[in-house]
């Protein structure tokens, strides 16, 4: 049984290594490679056989040119002119007789008291009178062709043949030839070498392409091993880059990238499980505090009800900060949808500011606006009326009495040649506390809360869903704040229809 599964185990093993994306990229190269050295193959022996007759045409040239030389048609006909003393030229001419035929026009070889026709030539099959006279009529007298024909023993020669004239301008067919088993025994020489190395070059391949692909493959593996240590304590794991300015780096920036976001939301998500558990605490503890008491100390039945009334209120409390950190969440996972339509938000803003004016009445404040007639844009109007709904109850609630909020709407114009579109503007200032400067990058944050003397200061969500909102309909939100000066948030928006000139501005006072 132990055999069994050691056998079992290296069958998963080999299982495991083949479908790996290394012996994948590896057997590609290989097969690759393979392909490549056959296709090579195929066309070099080719290119290598015209190469060398191409070089045996050019040495039929020189003898053909050699044999012209060297015949000479006088009283009694052909007849070879050379020097017999010298060793050249009888050696050329012995070698142009080795392979030779002459003949006449009607296709017969010649016949006198030299050899026409040598016996080599015979033992390659001397042509029919027929096909002579067919290649006489085709060629011209400076006109050759050659071709390839074998002997008896299978021997290859090359043959060249062509018109031969004498001094009346008769033709005779000639042919000269030489053998040719050297060169293919060179060819066939190189191409069983050839055949020989190309396993060698493929196992060579199969080497260097694991080698190769298990480098390329590293930063890979690397990205696997950071991410089977990445737990929801280790978030701190990054791979340094390559500095290739390749795939894999880009890959290696991404993780980082992901790695960076990760962190941040599970800080956020540590966060807002703090926040959440002090804030459900806070009304949970007083509600089981004022029951309590209640049970232990109320002797009669306004007591009870004294005591029912303020633990409603406090569960009013926990509910509203539930319902906020419900709508909070769907907002920014994407599950709560913006209903666009075009509105305009001058009119949607003057009507807040009229239900807010009795509030700015009982503090003492004073509530203006400078709004244009019409301000048209396409956006939520459940979700536009809260984000100005926050703004103006942030600016009552810490303004003190005898102080101003004023809003300002403006539309930009269009400029030609501008490259992007006209936006909305939403400013409400006041001239309350302010924020202090170290408080600003956070005041957008989920329930953070500047430190005020203000018992009531709220879930520290309101600026949340004014920043989810803007964002959402493609706008943003800044803030400027001086301490005990006063502080304006402005709200940007994408704008609708064309504008061409700025719109007049009415001033308005709640």
């Amino acid at each position: 049984m132990t055999g069994f599964m050691r056998v079992r185990e290296k069958a998963v093993r080999a299982a495991r290594v083949t479908r790996g994306l290394r012996f994948r990229l590896t057997l590609a190269s290989v097969i690759f490679f393979t392909l490549l050295l056959i296709v090579i193959g195929l066309l070099f022996r080719p290119l290598l056989s015209d190469i060398m007759y191409d070089q045996v045409d050019e040495a039929l040239d020189e003898e053909w040119g050699a044999a012209k030389g060297y015949l000479h048609y006088e009283k009694y006909g052909w007849d070879w002119f050379f020097d017999p003393y010298d060793p050249e030229e009888s050696l050329i001419v012995r070698r142009l007789q080795h392979v030779f035929l002459l003949a006449d026009s009607d296709g017969k070889p010649i016949d006198n008291e030299h050899v026409w026709v040598s016996d080599m030539y015979h033992s390659l099959g001397v042509e029919s009178p027929a096909v002579i006279r067919a290649r006489l009529r085709r060629l011209t007298p400076f006109n050759e062709e050659s071709e390839t024909r074998y002997n008896q023993d299978g021997i290859p020669f090359r043959v060249r043949y062509g018109i031969l004239t004498d001094r009346l301008k008769h033709q005779y067919y000639m042919a000269v030839g030489r053998s040719i088993v050297e060169e293919e025994r060179t060819l066939n020489g190189i191409s069983v070498r050839y055949l020989k190395t190309v396993p060698f070059l493929i196992v060579l391949s199969g080497v260097w392409g694991w080698f190769i692909a298990g480098r390329a493959l590293r930063p890979v593996n690397s990205v696997a091993q950071a991410a089977q240590r990445i737990s929801g304590s280790n978030l701190s794991i990054r791979i340094p880059s390559r500095r290739a300015g390749d795939e894999l780096d880009h890959l290696i920036d991404t993780f980082n990238g992901m790695m960076d976001r990760l962190a941040a939301s599970f800080e956020k998500i540590r966060q807002f499980s703090t926040d959440v558990s002090h804030e459900l605490r806070t009304p949970l503890t007083v509600i089981r505090g004022q029951l309590e008491v209640a049970l232990l100390t109320a002797q009669n039945e306004g007591q009870y009800r004294d005591a029912m009334t303020a633990a409603l209120e406090d569960v009013e409390r926990l509910s509203q900060i539930v319902r906020a950190l419900l709508l909070l969440s769907q907002s920014e996972t994407g599950q709560l949808v913006l209903q666009k339509a075009e509105l305009d938000l001058a009119a949607m803003t003057w009507n807040l500011m009229e239900e807010f004016g009795v509030s700015a009445q009982e503090k003492g404040i004073r509530l203006s606006a400078d709004l244009p007639e019409s301000c048209r844009i396409l956006g939520d109007r459940i979700q536009l009326e809260r984000l100005v709904s926050n703004l103006l109850s942030n600016a009552l609630k810490y303004t003190a009495s005898g102080g101003k909020v004023h809003v300002r709407l403006r539309r930009d114009f269009n400029i030609a040649g501008a490259t992007e579109p006209p936006m909305v503007h939403l400013a409400v200032e006041d001239t309350g506390v302010g924020i202090a400067p170290e408080h600003l990058p956070h005041i957008f944050e989920r329930f953070y809360k500047v430190p005020s003397a203000d018992p009531e200061r709220g879930l520290g969500l309101g600026l949340s869903f004014v920043a989810w909102i803007a964002r959402a309909h493609g706008g943003s939100v800044d803030v400027q704040s001086r301490v005990n000066e006063g502080t304006t948030f402005t709200v940007t928006l994408p704008a609708m229809g064309v504008a061409e000139t700025p719109a007049p501005v009415v001033t308005h006072e709640a």
